[in-house]
């Protein structure tokens, strides 16, 4: 009975690959504490003989005697303890693996969350935040995916996965790249839009090996693998160098740059390009400058020159809109500097001229403009025929009230006597009939 304690230790310990003194310390712990509460004994001490699986205490007590009850419980005690060291066993490889690939297959699906089969009855979760959109799995499928977080839940140890962390390309390259995981290459930086680019920057230790060309391989089968893993994602791999121009350069390809001006002390690149380069510099949606931004932990404004010299007029001569206010303004104070006239409106407000007395008419008008202009006036009889002849409105209107007449007889014209004709613009104005009298003007007639 001894040696069978001692064997079936042995089996659980291997299946379970919980340390075997732990396991055993474990029902020592549970045999202690049933018979303690089955006798209320507080100082019960129980210990089992790894050689002989002879049971030892510090009280005389026959543990074959005790019956079924103290069996079964002496029995659950022990499969909580197993359990838990089997929980702290997968925490603690699992912690160790945070960043690896596992492989495992899809076992259920619920709601956005992805149960994945990782073998010895281990389950890891495959959250919807940490999915590729355009990726869909089935159950049964394959699938890779890297371990991002372990914790504790009760007796059961949960892990989460990801596929859309920088990380898990940084793993498919340490797996496909043997430079890389010797530590000939380094991976120093990697920015990533999960499903779209993905931008690393690598450095080689060694001289004689081409960084960027063992990552792609030969004919490109190691960057292939890697795509292929990633369902089509486009990887860019750039050389890594401390000067930041030459990385903001190489950080911007494939688009060719032309000049590169930086501020240190804010830590802003402003890059000029030609104008059949600006929209590879900026990529898609603007992928490829903002993954360049954060790949280089520069802020990246990428120009033309022409955008750029109109930047710069803007700023010293301000807007268009502004230099044409601006000039109106000059052209109105020079004019009240010089004492010339400004045209107003009725209400006295002109566009960009101060309100006066109203602008004189006639003759009188020309009389000031000359005398304004510096000119002499021009002598009575120089003045044109048509507006020393013709009265004006005001003394026409004088005449009519000494005569009686009333002021709007002055605005009809003179009705022709009977059998009279027009001629000149009169007669343009009036037609004659054409036809015989009306009956209206027989009766007009016979009553005169």
């Amino acid at each position: 009975m001894s040696s069978e304690i001692l064997r079936y230790i042995e089996s659980i310990a291997r299946d379970k690959e919980i340390d075997r003194d732990s396991l055993i310390s474990s029902i020592e712990s549970s045999v202690a504490q049933a018979v303690a509460k089955k006798y209320g004994i507080d100082d019960l001490v129980m210990q089992l003989d790894r050689d002989s699986g002879e049971w030892l205490s510090n009280y005389e007590i026959d543990l074959e005697a005790e019956g079924r009850i103290l069996a079964q419980a002496v029995k659950q005690s022990i499969i909580g303890r197993v359990r838990e060291a089997e929980r702290d066993v997968l925490y603690d490889e699992y912690e160790q693996r945070i960043g690896d690939i596992v492989i495992g297959s899809v076992r259920r699906i619920e709601g956005e969350a992805m149960f994945i089969d990782l073998g010895r009855n281990m389950e890891g979760i495959l959250p919807r935040s940490e999915r590729v959109r355009s990726e869909n799995y089935n159950v049964g499928d394959r699938i890779r995916a890297m371990v991002f977080e372990v914790k504790k839940a009760g007796n059961r140890v949960k892990v989460i996965l990801s596929r859309a962390h920088r990380d898990f390309v940084r793993a498919l390259f340490e797996l496909e790249v043997p430079e890389i995981a010797d530590g000939i290459i380094n991976i120093r930086r990697i920015e990533r839009e999960p499903g779209y680019r993905t931008k690393l920057a690598v450095h080689s230790t060694d001289d004689k090996v081409d960084c960027v060309g063992a990552c792609v391989g030969v004919r490109g089968t190691r960057i292939k693998s890697i795509i292929d893993e990633l369902n089509g994602e486009r990887i860019d791999i750039i050389r890594w160098f401390d000067d930041a121009e030459q990385l903001i350069v190489n950080a911007l390809k494939p688009a060719e740059i032309s000049h590169i001006e930086l501020d240190g002390s804010s830590r802003k690149a402003l890059v000029l390009v030609d104008e059949d380069q600006l929209s590879l510099a900026i990529g898609r949606r603007g992928q490829n400058v903002r993954l360049a931004s954060k790949l280089t932990q520069w802020d990246i404004d990428i120009m033309t020159r022409a955008e750029l010299e109109r930047s710069i007029a803007e700023e010293e001569g301000g807007s268009p809109e502004a230099t044409g206010e601006a000039g109106a303004a000059g052209e109105a104070g020079a004019a009240e500097e010089t004492g010339a006239g400004v045209p107003v409106d009725a209400g006295g407000s002109g566009d960009g001229g101060s309100a006066g007395a109203p602008e004189p008419e006639g003759d009188q008008a020309g009389l000031d403009g000359a005398v304004a202009s510096g000119d002499d006036p021009a002598p009575a009889a120089e003045v044109a025929p048509e507006h020393s002849s013709t009265p004006s409105e005001a003394e026409a209107t004088q005449a009519a009230a000494a005569d009686g007449t009333p002021e709007n007889n002055l605005t009809e014209p003179a009705q022709p006597a009977e059998g009279e004709t027009r001629t000149g613009s009169d007669a343009d104005d009036v037609s004659a009939p054409d036809g015989p009298a009306t009956e209206d003007e027989e009766k007009s007639e016979n009553r005169a």
